[in-house]
């Protein structure tokens, strides 16, 4: 059994309490010498003092338990890659900082990016750019992080579609018939089909939902889920969002929207049903859109929300990538790290799957801490319909931790096991930390180059090796 150090939460967690050591190692009935030990993690946590601090302080065993920092060292990597390439902070500094103090560590990432965007609103005012209307962060990135904080999964959201989904009697093949119904008979919602440009419109004084012609099936019945779920779940929506935002702001009305999407995905495929479905065939993608008439994207991205206590399935992260690597969708049940600059890794199968789309690419990754992960992709197309008129291209991403892969269809012929088949990747040219990637399109950060105009290397960046 591992050792469990947690100072810092515990020191935290004491001062909350404006408990003082004296009282607090009275209450644990130890020494308050032994409880200052901890806390500077000197001492581990003890099972007995364990017990003792979470009836003391009513809180998870879990609270104390090691955490898995890679995301916040990944952002802080990235956030503060100045002060890295200017030797100021090292990466063990702010991998031990994430680890013993994560919430510190946050406050500095918070710190980074204000000073980021601060440099470029001067930027552009010296180069007479407007940016006096510029928030401090763009809305849908506060969304995404609304999501990745709570690792993609609304507990009461769900439970409350999942509820409603039993109520109406949503079965695979008779979800639109179903939705349409109740929408009818409960709020007196009238569906009129019509072509032109809007996918959807919902017309409040009329109570006409417009639904295009273009839509699919599966689409259509996603629109459904989402009106109902703003008739129906209006007050849910309104608190789950005013958690981390001031009603009325932009940013309110638009995590509503993501919550009411959220909803709609747990009503068309409610959890307890989708995860057994999904467990008996092995997490086999195709075979889930075709027994719900549902788009590859949807499924995926409803198989990253399973993780139901009790009832987990896969943790899988989710990512929507175009050619050019703009991340427009991007959530994480785990740890893995999306680069929010931009530029993830070109050896990342995602963007191979444009090269042959329809097909599944499955890739055994490897992150340069270590951690590897199964990665399915497969790119997607959508079409206006018309002859000549461009459509949407994106590669769909699914991936879990290595530990996982057995439990996916994706792995069978797989070895598992053999670290060489992983494909080594990082999370973004600017901040990876393998010095030896060909495909490397920046220098590495905190790293002197080797400059030699008599010699040329196949890796575009080398740097001194000071072992000579």
């Amino acid at each position: 059994m591992s050792k469990t150090y947690a100072g810092a939460r515990l020191r935290r967690l004491r001062e909350e309490r404006r408990m003082s050591q004296a009282e607090l190692a009275r209450v644990l009935a130890i020494s308050p010498s032994y409880l200052n030990q901890m806390e500077h993690d000197s001492r581990p946590l003890t099972v007995p003092v364990l017990l003792r601090l979470t009836e003391t302080f009513g809180v998870d065993p879990t609270f104390f338990s090691e955490r898995d920092t890679t995301r916040l060292v990944a952002d802080l990597r990235e956030s503060l890659a100045g002060e890295i390439a200017g030797a100021r902070v090292s990466p063990s500094d702010l991998a031990d900082l994430a680890a013993r103090m994560p919430e510190v560590a946050q406050v500095l990432l918070d710190l980074g990016r204000r000073n980021q965007l601060l440099a470029e609103r001067l930027a552009g005012t010296a180069d007479g750019r407007d940016t006096g209307h510029e928030g401090p962060r763009s809305a849908h990135e506060e969304i995404r992080d609304f999501f990745y904080r709570r690792q993609n999964y609304l507990h009461d959201t769900d439970l409350a579609a999942e509820r409603l989904a039993e109520e109406i009697g949503i079965r695979p093949g008779e979800v639109v018939p179903a939705l349409g119904g109740r929408l009818a008979e409960r709020h007196g919602v009238r569906l009129a089909v019509e072509s032109g440009d809007r996918l959807h419109h919902y017309d409040e004084r009329t109570r006409t939902l417009h639904l295009s012609t273009r839509l699919r099936p599966g689409q259509r019945a996603f629109r459904l889920a989402t009106q109902l779920a703003l008739l129906e779940h209006a007050e849910g929506l309104d608190h789950q969002a005013s958690e981390d935002f001031p009603a009325g702001s932009t940013v309110h009305a638009l995590a509503r929207i993501g919550i009411a999407n959220y909803f709609a995905a747990a009503l068309i495929l409610p959890y307890a049903a989708f995860h057994k479905a999904a467990e008996e065939v092995r997490y086999d993608i195709e075979r889930l859109t075709d027994r719900y008439g549902l788009g590859y994207e949807t499924v995926c991205h409803r198989l990253s929300t399973l993780q139901r206590p009790r009832l987990r399935g896969v943790p899988f992260s989710f990512v929507r990538v175009d050619r050019a690597g703009n991340m427009s969708k991007r959530q994480s049940a785990t740890g893995f790290h999306f680069s929010r600059a931009g530029g993830t890794c070109p050896l990342w199968n995602v963007y191979e799957a444009f090269a042959a789309p329809g097909r599944i690419h499955v890739q055994i990754a490897e992150m340069p801490d270590g951690q590897r992960y199964l990665w399915t992709a497969r790119a997607i197309t959508r079409h206006r319909g018309g002859w000549g008129e461009p459509g949407k291209t994106f590669a769909i991403g699914l991936g879990c931790e290595i530990r996982h892969a057995q439990r996916l269809v994706y792995s069978d012929g797989i070895d598992l096991a053999n670290a060489s088949a992983a494909t080594p990747i990082g999370m973004g040219c600017r901040v990876c930390e393998r010095l030896d990637c060909p495909q490397r399109a920046a220098p590495p950060l905190g790293q002197p180059l080797r400059i030699d105009q008599n010699t040329s290397t196949f890796v575009p960046y080398p740097v001194t090796d000071h072992t000579n």
